[in-house]
């Protein structure tokens, strides 16, 4: 069975090359291109994609607005954004709205479909540029959050730095591919979280810091 791969991109030449490419592997198929968000959130919807490879900037609607429709309308369907090294600013935006990772423009075509295949299977794809990229906007917090936090709950260095992330909206394997954790060790930083807020879920969690950070 083929993995359906919907390309979304303005740049004509650009997303030729791309579907080429990805024609060129046995395993995936192409079902669809659009030129910009609006088209990608409509055509995902009529075609039910796998995985959607998602331009950032692109005219009408940008990837991450796109993004967010997709994911809320096929909670399912994977998204890998295509971002220039310059895009960082949208990175944050997109990992919040559900994106499973980012590929540069200039990945080899190798690279290009082992990422639609491994974020196919659930894995989270991060270039190391672009986890510093994420890593580094984490730890850009205020100092005035994490004086709060670590002062109410007693939070590690490592711990308020995760809790934060997860305030942010960050998910669990955001949170390990960015700071280069494995699975096992950011469940275990995140279930001592829990522990010290005294909460069971990310939504409790989330108030309590909320309740901790303004007040």
């Amino acid at each position: 069975m083929k993995i359906k791969v919907l390309l979304a991109d303005d740049q004509a030449i650009l997303a030729d090359g791309i579907g080429s490419v990805l024609s060129s592997c046995p395993d995936l198929e192409v079902v669809g291109r659009a030129g910009d968000g609006f088209g990608a959130v409509e055509l995902a919807e009529k075609l039910h994609p796998d995985v959607v490879l998602m331009d950032i900037r692109m005219p009408n609607m940008n990837g991450v607005i796109a993004t967010q429709e997709i994911k809320r309308r096929l909670p399912d369907t994977k998204v890998l954004v295509l971002t220039t090294f310059d895009d960082s600013d949208y990175i944050l935006g997109a990992i919040n709205n559900g994106a499973s990772g980012y590929l540069l423009k200039d990945t080899s075509a190798t690279a290009l479909i082992d990422a639609i295949k491994n974020a196919y299977a659930g894995d989270t794809i991060l270039p190391a540029k672009i986890a510093r990229r994420i890593a580094d906007a984490a730890r850009m917090v205020t100092s005035d959050r994490e004086i709060k936090l670590k002062r109410k709950f007693s939070f590690s260095d490592r711990e308020v730095e995760i809790a934060l992330m997860l305030y942010e909206g960050f998910s669990n394997k955001q949170i390990a591919g960015a700071l280069k954790l494995s699975d096992g060790t950011s469940r275990n930083y995140i279930s001592t979280i829990y522990e010290k807020l005294g909460v069971k879920s990310r939504q409790e969690a989330t108030e309590k810091m909320k309740e901790a950070i303004n007040g």
